[in-house]
């Protein structure tokens, strides 16, 4: 038989492809790197392409290392696109080329070939290549530096990427590989003289406690005493990764530890004041996960008054901490475009505000300093004011360290006031003297910790000792706005938005002081501050609501504005924190934003003209289309609509406005198709005359919506469009009924699907249906048995207001036309009428007591039996009605 024929790089082929990675590499600038990704793109299409790569990177000794790894890392990128489709022989070639590379002299190639191992096992698992594991045995077992390295580099990447392939079964293997793995990892491997061997071993350990395979959790022992051997490690990456087991091991299975809790605890205090500070960091993890995993608290009691010191001490600002960088820099320099944080406006939403609202921590880097804070946040809440006799004296030593050279000496006490403020409230009041020390830092946390302390002062408002600290955090706080100090005037007005937050109305008598205070800031403060002071703003206009239309302060609070308002263009990203902060003001002053409302409704017409243009031909927009200007402008309008009411009737009648928004609901980005819903439904509410010629349309766009693919970032969109079918029925009344079966079907289904969405969609949706079914009950009740349970379900965990009872007009009104389709769910049924506290309506309330009285003679004598379902408070709450 004759032998197969190995494949064999062309000569020519070689230099070509070998020349081009040479460019892509090179630092030069004169090289045009798009053309060469063209011609390697080009190259790509045939189909033994990729053999010359894996050539490149095992074969071409003595060539620049450099190009022979980008020939590995393209081979991997390629790769993940091809592999599946690329011929077996070519497939054969490139895993035949990679194995025998695994111990290759230079670490580079090693590691290279490690990573696009990795990623063949992705794609194809172990069992598409038998001769893997093998060879990998056989290098771990090698006794060669290069091989045992090679071999353990591809096994830690394999583990972190696809831990769960090593612990599956194996056509052809007696037992899994993880158990052929963990052996050699834990004899061989922890204690190898080599720290690189030591530090990949663990670092495969520890991926798989997350997941905790039978293999790991039946070789506990082994692993806890590889632990404690590699406890002292000279090495400080392998102390980190020891420090990051125990935390997991805390996290994942905390009775893993507790036969050697004290052991443990011994440990990690003992880490925490390592001189790397990523070691101390990983150790300092540990007091979170000890309390979130509720272990024992004595055992952490007897350790606070050695813990707290060493907590208070990793607190001080490092040497090297980026916020020192800037922390001197004064208001009188601009800012640069560069020191303009990205923002992120959301999009109005209808309903309970329970969509995720992550917070973008991309600029928080995690360190040493946040994390003992952390600790501290959390023993506090765990002991409260038990802790305070191990802390106090060290917070009052460093608040009286004097001398410059001391100051984050005193930064570090002031930022544990705050850390601890829920904790140990009543154990202590803040220091303000604080607020006004000569060091920028010591200021701006100050801040911070004067806002921690606003919710729990207001608890204490009712005597006069709390109200005269209230006043006094709040004053500090006002004065610090004014600081000249850029960081300081940040940190203030972030923390004064917390407070008017927590304390809301209970700044009303100050709100002449208050507002002088945000103005003048507004004058004096850079571009990026000044963002901080519209959201201040804004948020203050939320707190207040009407309080804020008075007469005298309007006349603090608009001139400013509208200043800045006629100064920016139509096409200045400056305009969004504006937009947002009219948006707040328009909703607080309600009709008394009617002198300001013609120009701000006009510019957001422009705005939203010139973004629809620049769309589709910026040349003649003048400028480059970003749709978050349309997003910022809808909100503004629907705040103008919940603002003036039907006052905004004359504004939008000689407008474009309903073509605009028509065209705005139909957008292919979500963000602007559910700001156009939330101003549809607000216009239903208090103009519907206006969408009239368009109806058909609206309500057809807006049911669409109900039936897409709700993925995350539709569902906005859905719960914005449900509601405002929901505004415009009660409204329209009979005109919906083209869209009634359609839309009845999708909430149907959306209900059915409750927890696949999410709670402002489901109770959107339940009363919507409520509404339609109140105004066509006939087309409605054919179909309630299929989602009547969850549509009780959902009526239930609303809150009584006018909506609801909207939706229970419509439900007695079905139940009505088909008794019979109730009747299986008349258990839920019962529960949503007993989720009223009260209801208000009389007309709803008859309806109710009718239902239930028409079950009760429907039923007979299974009446009883379908009352003793039902628990004691519910009963208690029917007898209302029946």
């Amino acid at each position: 038989m004759a032998a197969t024929t190995v494949w064999q790089p062309r000569d020519d082929g070689l230099a070509e492809i070998f020349t081009l990675l040479e460019q892509q590499i090179s630092p030069s600038s004169a090289v045009d790197k798009s053309q060469i990704w063209k011609q390697l793109e080009h190259f790509s299409q045939f189909p033994d392409f990729n053999n010359y790569l894996v050539f490149i990177l095992v074969r071409a000794e003595g060539k620049p290392i450099g190009i022979r790894q980008a020939a590995g890392l393209l081979l991997k990128n390629n790769l993940k696109r091809v592999w599946i489709s690329m011929a077996q022989e070519n497939q054969k070639y490139i895993k035949s080329e990679l194995l025998p590379c695994l111990g290759a002299v230079d670490r580079h190639i090693r590691t290279t070939v490690g990573t696009i191992i990795s990623e063949v096992v992705n794609i194809e698992g172990v069992s598409g290549w038998l001769e893997l594991l093998p060879a990998l045995v056989s290098c771990l077992d090698s006794n060669d530096l290069n091989h045992m390295d090679g071999a353990m580099d591809a096994l830690s990447k394999i583990c972190e990427d696809i831990p769960q392939v090593l612990d599956s079964e194996v056509p052809g293997l007696a037992e899994r590989p993880i158990n052929i793995f963990l052996p050699r990892l834990y004899q061989q491997f922890f204690q190898s003289p080599h720290a690189s061997l030591r530090k990949l071993a663990l670092g495969c350990v520890n991926q798989y406690v997350i997941i905790m395979p039978a293999a790991l959790y039946n070789s506990m022992d082994k692993y806890l005493q590889g632990l404690f051997v590699l406890a002292n490690d000279p090495v400080a990456e392998v102390r980190k990764l020891v420090c990051a087991a125990f935390v997991h091991l805390t996290e994942v299975l905390p009775s893993s530890i507790e036969p050697h809790l004290r052991n443990v605890m011994e440990y990690m205090l003992q880490v925490n004041k390592d001189p790397d500070e990523e070691v101390a960091l990983e150790a300092c993890e540990f007091w979170s996960a000890y309390c979130d995993a509720q272990l024992p608290t004595e055992n952490l009691k007897e350790f606070l008054p050695r813990l707290i010191p060493v907590l208070l001490s990793n607190m001080a600002y490092a040497d090297d901490d980026e916020s020192l960088l800037d922390a001197e820099e004064d208001e009188s320099q601009p800012d640069r475009d560069q020191d303009l944080k990205p923002r992120f406006h959301t999009s109005r939403l209808h309903g309970s505000e329970d969509f995720d609202d992550d917070d973008d921590d991309s600029f928080n880097v995690w360190n040493l300093r946040k994390c003992s804070a952390a600790a501290i946040d959390v023993l506090s809440n765990v002991f409260g004011d038990e802790i305070l006799p191990a802390l106090m004296p060290l917070i009052q030593a460093k608040l009286s360290a004097s001398g410059d050279e001391a100051w984050k000496e005193r930064e570090a006490a002031v930022l544990t006031l705050g850390a601890i403020a829920e904790g140990c409230f009543n154990g202590l009041y803040p220091l303000l003297s604080e607020a006004n020390d000569k060091f920028p830092l010591i200021r701006s946390i100050s801040c911070w910790t004067l806002s921690r302390f606003g919710k729990y002062l207001i608890q204490e408002i009712g005597n006069p000792k709390g109200y005269e600290q209230f006043e006094k955090v709040l004053m500090g706080l006002l004065r610090r706005l004014l600081d000249s100090n850029k960081r300081v005037q940040e940190a203030a007005c972030s923390a004064f938005a917390t407070v008017e937050e927590d304390v809301a109305e209970e700044l009303v008598p100050h709100l002449g002081v208050i507002l002088q205070h945000l103005m003048c800031a507004f004058g004096k403060y850079q571009r990026r501050n000044l963002r901080i002071v519209y959201d201040a703003i804004g948020t203050l206009a939320d707190s207040v609501r009407e309080e804020l239309n008075k007469p005298a302060y309007l006349e603090i609070l608009m001139p400013p504005l509208v200043a800045k308002w006629q100064q920016l263009s139509n096409s200045d990203k400056d305009l969004f924190p504006l937009l947002e902060c009219f948006t707040s003001i328009s909703q607080a002053l309600g009709v008394g934003f009617a002198p300001f409302a013609q120009p701000v409704f006009q510019r957001c017409m422009d705005i939203i003209q010139l973004q629809l243009l620049a769309k589709v031909d910026p040349a003649s927009a003048g400028a480059q289309y970003d749709r978050e200007f349309i997003v910022c402008s809808l909100d503004l309008l629907s705040g103008l609509a919940e603002g003036l009411g039907s006052g905004i009737e004359s504004l939008i009648s000689p407008s474009n406005l309903r073509d605009l928004l028509l065209k705005c609901c139909m957008d292919e980005a979500s963000d602007v198709r559910q700001s156009a819903f939330a101003l549809m439904g607000d216009l239903a509410r208090v103009y519907p005359a206006y969408l009239q010629p368009r109806m058909v349309e609206f309500l057809e766009i807006a049911s669409q919506q109900l039936s897409a693919n709700l993925i995350r970032e539709n569902l906005s969109v859905a719960n914005n469009a449900c509601w405002a079918i929901g505004e415009l029925a009660v409204k329209v009344r009979q005109e919906v009924s083209p869209i009634v079966t359609n839309v009845a079907s999708s909430l149907g289904l959306i209900l059915q699907h409750g927890e696949a969405v999410n709670k402002s969609l489901v109770e959107n949706s339940a009363i919507t249906l409520g509404r339609l079914a109140w105004i066509r009950p006939d087309l409605v009740a054919p179909h309630m048995e299929h989602f009547m349970k969850p549509w009780c379900l959902a009526l239930s965990m609303v809150r009584d207001d006018i909506e609801k009872e909207d939706a229970f007009r419509g439900l007695c009104a079905v139940v009505k036309v088909n008794p019979s389709g109730g009747v299986s769910s008349l258990v839920f049924i019962c529960k949503a009428i007993a989720s009223w506290h009260e209801i208000r309506s009389e007309d709803v309330n008859n309806e109710v007591s009718q239902v239930l009285n028409g079950y009760k003679q429907l039923l007979g004598n299974s009446w009883a039996e379908c009352l003793s379902a039902l628990e004691p408070p519910v009963k208690e709450r029917l007898a209302r009605y029946v």
